[in-house]
């Protein structure tokens, strides 16, 4: 089975994503009143997986591949945005820019939105 490049950058990124969740959790643990890197932390080792998964399925022909790699875009995206903003706040002491936990927050809405509907468009063989 050979596997496109699309789907080994997602899988890079995502275990990129649970490495930042490993080295958020480690800061936070040092710094007094970090709950947002906490929470950052935590989003980005809950995602780094559903990314990793949504690549294995869509490889696997469990969901289709283009609405799968879509849906796992759309999820790095979000963490990008929500747990940058975050972490950003409590590190530098400033956002990320107006609005990007939220618009972050629902672009992982959608994420895992069109991850449902991945799972019930049939895969093309």
């Amino acid at each position: 089975m050979s596997v496109r490049p699309a789907d080994r950058i997602l899988a890079a990124l995502a275990c990129l994503a649970g490495l930042l969740g490993v080295a958020a959790s480690a800061a936070a643990a040092h710094i007094a009143g970090a709950d947002s890197l906490k929470l950052a932390a935590q989003f980005l080792l809950f995602h780094a997986p559903a990314v990793l998964g949504l690549t294995a399925l869509s490889a696997c022909g469990f969901l289709s591949p283009i609405l799968a790699r879509v849906s796992a875009a759309l999820i790095l995206a979000g963490l990008c945005l929500f747990c940058g903003d975050l972490a950003l706040r409590v590190l530098a002491g400033s956002p990320l820019f107006p609005m990007a936990a939220p618009t972050g927050g629902f672009a992982l809405m959608g994420g895992w939105l069109l991850g449902a509907v991945a799972a019930l468009v049939p895969a093309r063989n």
